[in-house]
Order: C-alpha cells, then structure tokens, then sequence
C-alpha cells in the first residue's frame, strides 16, 4: 500500500484532525488499521461514496504536529473504539453521539412553533467540561432563518415551523454524516414558497469541531430594503439561564467593527405591546399570547417577541400583519441608521450583555468566537465565505445567547452553500490560533 503524507502549514498540533485519502485499488472491507512512521496504529473507515472505480477512499483522525505519514495495514474485525450512539434525551431526537469529545444530540423537530419543536443540535457538551450548553433542549445549534424568519414574509421559522427528514450517508467508529431534508413553510412573500433545503453536518471521533453546510433551492427577494440571492441566515443559539451566560464576550479575528443595540428588537417589543393593547383579532392564538406577554416582555423567551405576528400562527390575520409589521420595518430602517448609531473598532472583545438590548452587530469576517471572560470556554467558527455581518446577543436578562449571520432588520448574509466548521473548548488564551486550523486544513497526498 502507499504512504500518505499529511503535512501542516501551520505550527502547533492538530488533535484528532479529521484526514480523508485514497488509495489506488477496490477494498471492500469497512475498516482498516494503517501504521503510522511512529509505530502507531490508526483506525481507517471505508467511505460509503466512493469517487471513481479501482481506488478507495477512507477517513482516519490524526493527532501530529508538522507532518506525519501512514500506511494501510490491514483489514479490522471485532469491536472498534470510536464514536458511540447514546440513549437520547428529547422524544424527538435522530441520535445522540458521544463523539470521543462532543456530547451532542441531533432532533428532527416537531413543527409545534415553540422551541423546544426544533430541529438541529438540542444537546451539546465537551466530555471533558460536561456543561450541556442547551439543558432546556428550547433552544438548538444549526438552524436557519432569514430570509424566511423576516417581518417581510410573516416571520416563518424554519426550524420551529417544519420537521426534517435525516438521512445517515455515513455512519462508522471514525465519521457520523447526517444529512437533514425539509420543506420551509410558505409565508407572505410568493417568491419564498416552496423552498426546500438540506444540511450537511460531519462529526469525526475526537475532533474538538464538528462541520457543516447548507443547501436551498435558488431563492432572490427583497429584505431590509436590499436585493437577497440565495444568502441565509445561519443562528445558534446557547442558554444559561435567567441572570446568567454561557459567553459573555463577543471578538472577530483581526478586531471587531460593530455597532451595539437593536432597534428592531425594540420597535418588534413596543408592536407587541400595542397589539396586545389594541387589536381586535377574536382568534384564540391572539387570547393565548395575550395571557403570556402579560408583564415584563424583556424576561421572555425571544419566541415570544415574535410568534404573535407570525403568519404561520394564525394569531392575527396576514394583513393586520403586513400592517403592523411595515410600520415596524419603516421605524427600525430610520433607527439603524441615525447619526449616534456610531460604528465601534476594536482589538478586545467585547462585552456585548453591557450594550443596548445586550446586542451587537458586527461587520464582515470569515472567523468569529464567543467566550466566556471568566471560565476560558469559548466557541469558534470559520466560514469558507465571510457573512457579510454577524448578530450576536448575550442577554442575561433570559439566559439567551446567539450568534447569527445576519445583519440587521433580520438581513441574511451568509451565502447558501458555505462551509461552516466550529469548534468549542477551552480556547480563550489564542483561540485566533484554533481558527486558522479550522481555515488551513493539513495537506494530504503520496509520501
């Protein structure tokens, strides 16, 4: 068999970096062991998609710095140490994993409209730190929104609002690949209706980041005032719990450019409270929300801000909608752009829960983290494209954490198709170090 080399451009080690190669001749066997120069011996999984006849395609996870090389053994029988399936939590769970580091659990939704019916990542945990970052399983890891969750089209939440379908492509001690199917709901705007979608998402034994990407049907229409083409917004939400954070700082690579506050968030809050006042809707959705934004709206759940002007729910009818939701959209654009919504430039991060409606929205950038300043914890992502902008929200008011990519007014920015990896552990002393190897993987080929 040949030797493989894997080469790093980058100093420092990569732990359990996720390594696919091909050898020139048809194995069918699902497992092989391969040995490294060093003496040790790795796991290899067959591929289930093979890339062209006579040669065979496998993936193996390697901890190295600099460079290292492997060959194929031989074929492997009996129990092999890798990636587990666990009991899952939610009634609507595809799998729960123990990924060798990763405690995580991946739901199909129910298409109830609250959150705890959504689809994506409902659990998620390091092993090692065994914090479960979603404890409600109310809020989920890899959703996407705009431009179907827009005041413009009745605010459809795709992963609130449908179910996925999870089709296994690969499934061995070494690689989990899932692949989500679904419909979005149609809303208000015709040129959205009928979209479907599916989501990629790989997970590797070990690997201290899971990765993924999105597909849509081609969509173009107009969000915040702007021409939209096939751009979305990806959202992953974290919860702590009232008073409290699982991040409470916010920082791009190279230095964050942002403005603080969301004035869209403000007028949506002020709607919900005049509607509730004055509408004369007799549905009993509108006599339910009644009951539950009774109070103090800051403390809710962010569902609760927007479902009572959803189309989906039927609470008001679409055109006391369009209504209230243009005059919403016509206030926010002014709000956005006035003088003192001062653009910020800085090389620290930021402490997003101590700005307006504990909010920001940052410029472009390609690598991104949300940290805890006190705990080291700290989540990181790369996309293969930078998002135009990003919304980030760290309310302790509620306990919700988000990071988005999305611009303000709800405006998708991130484009369909883009690859997203994210990393999560104790990265905060030099995690820009841990985004460069998400962005430069290892070179692989013949020794």
């Amino acid at each position: 068999m040949p030797t493989i080399a894997v080469k790093d451009a980058l100093p420092g080690y990569r732990i359990n970096e996720p390594v696919t190669f091909t050898v020139g001749a048809e194995l069918t066997e699902n497992l092989w062991t391969a040995t490294t120069s060093a003496g040790e011996t790795l796991i290899c999984q067959r591929l289930n998609a093979q890339p062209e006849p006579g040669k065979t395609t496998f993936i193996t996870v390697v901890t190295f710095e600099g460079s290292m090389e492997f060959s194929l053994a031989a074929p492997l029988t009996g129990h092999v140490e890798g990636i587990n399936e666990c009991e899952p939590v939610e009634s609507d769970a595809f799998v729960r994993l123990d990924t060798g580091y990763f405690d995580l659990e991946m739901c199909s939704g129910t298409a109830e409209g609250t959150g705890s019916s959504k689809w994506g990542l409902r659990h998620f945990a390091t092993l090692k730190e065994g914090i479960d970052l979603l404890p409600s399983g109310n809020n989920a890891i890899g959703g996407f929104y705009g431009p179907f969750f827009t005041p413009e089209n009745g605010l459809i939440n795709p992963p609130e609002h449908t179910t996925v379908e999870i089709e296994t492509i690969e499934r061995g001690p070494i690689l989990h690949h899932y692949r989500m199917h679904g419909t979005v709901p149609d809303g208000l705007l015709e040129e959205l209706k009928g979209k479907a979608f599916a989501i990629d998402w790989k997970f590797t034994h070990g690997t201290p980041y899971f990765t993924r990407s999105y597909q849509v049907d081609d969509f173009q229409t107009v969000i915040n005032g702007r021409s939209i083409t096939n751009k979305i917004t990806v959202g992953d939400e974290f919860e702590a719990g009232q008073g409290d954070v699982v991040f409470d700082r916010f920082e791009a690579y190279g230095g964050t450019r942002y403005r603080s506050g969301d004035p869209y968030a403000g007028e949506l809050a002020q709607m919900v409270d005049e509607t509730i006042a004055n509408s004369t809707s007799s549905t009993a959705k509108f006599q339910e929300f009644r009951r539950q934004l009774t109070g103090n709206i800051e403390t809710a759940h962010w569902d609760l801000y927007w479902r009572l002007f959803c189309s989906w729910e039927g609470a008001l009818d679409n055109d006391e909608i369009r209504e209230r939701l243009a005059r919403v959209r016509a206030s926010s654009h002014v709000l956005a752009d006035l003088p003192d919504r001062t653009w910020t430039i800085t090389d620290a991060p930021v402490d997003v829960s101590a700005l307006p409606h504990e909010t920001v929205f940052p410029g472009p950038a390609s690598k991104t983290a949300e940290l805890h300043s006190e705990l080291g914890r700290t989540m990181i992502w790369w996309t293969s494209e930078p998002s135009g902008a990003f919304q980030i929200v760290q309310r302790r008011q509620s306990g919700w954490v988000n990071w988005g990519t999305n611009a303000e007014n709800e405006c998708p920015e991130l484009a369909v198709g883009v690859q997203i990896k994210t990393a999560y552990g104790m990265f905060s002393n030099g995690w820009q170090h841990i985004a460069d190897q998400l962005e430069t993987a290892p070179a692989v080929g013949l020794a």
